[in-house]
Formats: structure tokens, sequence, C-alpha cells
């Protein structure tokens, strides 16, 4: 399968892309989660499925071999030897090019979610096919080395018959914040620690993890050589039982970068220890930041240019946002925060609005602004299928273990159809 993408431009339908594109217009509709009868908006990304037409493509005037190899996604050459031509020039209206299949990369892929009970069983019906592991969040460590209860029984059970490997996430959270003070007790005290490993591994036992995934945020500068010798503690006394572990990175672009999230987190220490780790390349812009793009490829990339220095692509997961936000201008520090919204809804938005997408080129990301029915101006900076490939192409590019979504209940149908179209997930059990 390969990821065709059109920007829409004024004029046109899903009944001109059908008749353009040779794609029936019901596929076209779902593939991008549209009704056959919404309207397009301009500057609006539109996947077009190609799956009953990968063999062939008919050169249309102005099209060169170079042209058409970036419509697929193939190279040049791989054009030339699937058609043996020894002059890429020569080609001509109407004539016929074999396109040459691409196998495609085999990646694990991570989904966060916060939905329990029934609304995250039928989130695991959708989204289970799509996944390799599953990550409920999350068990809540507490001061005394305990563990809050979480009734995640119904979404495990729910995740074996997709297929899709339970991850059991333990966090610092408390409270609405990331707790230093829970961590720095935790770490500094073997007796806590062992009663936190003794109950994890209970409940690991007990309702079917098969992989522990430490989310401790905000960690103390202090602590962080203790924090790798918990790590190490951790591993020890879960890999005999064939339990992997894994970890959660803020997202750092040196070894020594300041600041409370980064500090604690030691990019070679964690390489070494645990079996994985997962990136949390997203949140640059924030509900109450300046408005900006979420996971902004160009910022991507300089964290992922400096884990790759100390960690083995095979032990990372990129993280990936399902979400945008919607900010109200002007933007006043510390005063409304912005609204989280699904890629679904930024775009149903920008339709009820009547607003024209752009999209940015460094950050490759789409955003829109409107002025809502208080006469109020906003600004949205959203997903869509263009800003996802560019991430994927970042896990092609460095070969990464895979991806790591934050966080599903959040409708982007665009996103399950690009990964099935570059990938082949995973499935371990």
């Amino acid at each position: 399968m390969l990821l065709l993408i059109h920007t829409v431009k004024r004029g046109d339908s899903l009944w001109s892309l059908s008749q353009h594109y040779n794609a029936p217009l019901q596929q076209i509709a779902a593939a991008n989660g549209l009704m056959p009868s919404s309207t397009l908006i301009i500057g609006q990304a539109v996947i077009i499925p190609v799956e009953a037409r990968l063999s062939f493509h008919r050169v249309a005037a102005g099209e060169t071999l170079w042209s058409i190899g970036q419509l697929y996604g193939v190279t040049l050459q791989e054009l030339q030897e699937a058609n043996q031509l020894h002059n890429p020039a020569l080609i001509v209206p109407g004539q016929e090019l074999h396109i040459p299949s691409r196998k495609k990369p085999a990646i694990e892929v991570n989904g966060y979610t916060e939905l329990l009970d029934s609304a995250g069983a039928s989130i695991i019906d959708e989204a289970g096919g799509h996944l390799t592991h599953l990550s409920p969040f999350s068990y809540r460590v507490k001061m005394d080395g305990s563990l809050s209860e979480l009734d995640d029984s119904s979404i495990i059970h729910n995740a074996y018959l997709k297929k899709t490997m339970p991850m059991m996430v333990i966090t610092n959270f408390d409270n609405s914040i990331f707790n230093s003070h829970i961590v720095h007790a935790i770490l500094n005290q073997p007796m806590l620690q062992q009663r936190l490993i003794h109950q994890t591994l209970s409940i690991m036992h007990a309702r079917g993890y098969t992989t522990l995934h430490i989310d401790f945020e905000y960690v103390l500068p202090q602590d962080r050589i203790a924090y790798n010798y918990f790590l190490q503690t951790v591993v020890n006394a879960l890999h005999p039982y064939r339990y992997k572990v894994s970890t959660a990175l803020a997202p750092k672009l040196y070894a020594e970068q300041p600041g409370s999230l980064y500090e604690a987190h030691d990019y070679a220490a964690h390489g070494q220890i645990v079996d994985f780790v997962i990136l949390m390349t997203y949140e640059w812009g924030w509900s109450g930041g300046a408005p900006r793009a979420v996971a902004p490829i160009n910022e991507v990339v300089k964290v992922l240019n400096y884990a790759l220095s100390v960690i083995p692509p095979e032990k990372i997961l990129m993280g990936v946002p399902l979400y945008g936000y919607d900010w109200t201008l002007p933007y006043v520090k510390g005063g409304r925060l912005a609204q989280a919204i699904s890629s679904d809804e930024a775009i149903r938005r920008a339709a009820e609005y009547s607003a024209e997408i752009q999209y940015d080129t460094e950050s490759q990301s789409p955003y829109y602004m409107y002025i809502d029915e208080h006469g109020r101006e906003h600004i949205v900076w959203f997903e869509d299928a263009r800003s996802i490939q560019a991430k994927f192409d970042a896990v092609k590019s460095y070969r990464l273990r895979g991806i790591s979504y934050w966080v599903l209940g959040l409708s982007f149908t665009q996103n399950w159809y690009a990964l099935e179209s570059n990938f082949t997930v995973k499935k371990l059990i």
C-alpha cells in the first residue's frame, strides 16, 4: 500500500478527486474520516487510497520520472530499473510505467490510554489491531512505595483479543502534577523500592502485563544516579520472569541540558539499562504555552539526533501526538489554557468557520485561524496526513524501533491509514 496525499485547492471536491485519481469516492471519504457529502477545505490534506492501482501509472502531460517517484515514494533509480529506462527524460504522456512495490519496515507501536472500563475497551476494539503495546495510564506510586488501584481488567482482556501486549505504566503523578518528592523517597530508601517492585510484580503476574513502563518525570537533579541504580534494580528483578522494562524520557537536546524536566533523565544510562525507551517528542506547543506546533519535526529531529548518539535505534520509540490545540488570541502567559482537540475535530472546526488551512514547512505542521461567534480570534495547530508522514519518514530514516502515541481516544482517522501504508505493525503475542 502506498500513501498518496492531495492538498485541496479551490474547486476540489471528493467527487472531483475520485475522478482525477480514479479512486472510489467512498474509500477516499473513509480514509479521511469524512462523509461522502463533506465539503473540502482549501489547504486540507486528503489521503487518496491507491491500493487498486499500485502496479502501473499512466504518465500525464508535464510529469517527469522524478515527480512520479515522489508521488509514489519510490526513487528515480527504482523506477528506471523497473521500467528498463536508460534515459529518464524519455517518457511521454500516455505511457504506462510499472511502479515497483516496496517492502514495509516492521515496527513496534505503543498507545497510551487514559480511558478504562467500557470506554477504554471500545478504543482497543478500534485501535488494537494497529498496536503492539497498550499502556493504561497509570498506576501511581505512593510515598510509602505502594501503588494506586487501576480498573484495567477489561482493556487488558480486549488487548489480548487483539494480540496487543499490555504494558504496565507506573508514574509519580499525584494531584495533577508529577511529584518529585515521591520519586525522591523511593529512590533513596531501599525498603520502599523493594515494596514497589514486589507489588509491581504481583500486579503483572495477576493481570497479564508483559512489560513495565516507568514514567517518572521532574525527578530531582540530585537523584539522577539513584534513578539509574533503581532502574538496574528493577531490570534485575523483572528479567528473570521474562518481563521487559521501558522508560519515558523527556525530549533532551544534550546530556547536561538544564531544567527539572531534563536533568535526571540520563539518556546514555537508560539506553544501556532498559529494554527500550519512549521519547516524549511532543508538547512544544502545549495548553499553557504560546501557540505553535505540538510536535514540530525540526525540533523532533534534534532530539532524535542526540538520542541516537547514546542509545541504539532499536531501543527507541518516538513519541507521536494524536491531538492538537486551539488557542484563543491574544495569547497571554498564565491566561486562558488552549483547548486540546483531535485532528478530526480540527478539520470539522475549520469547515464550520470557513477557515483555510496553512502548512508550515519548517515544522511540517498544519494550522489555521478563525473568528468564533463571539468575535474572538483563534489559532489551531494540529496533525494531518502530511505532518504524520514527516514523522513516519523520520522513523524509517533513523531505523527506530517504532512509535508511541499519546493518547488513544482522540479521533485521527488519517493516522491509522498512514500507519498501515508505511509500516507492518509487529504483533509479539
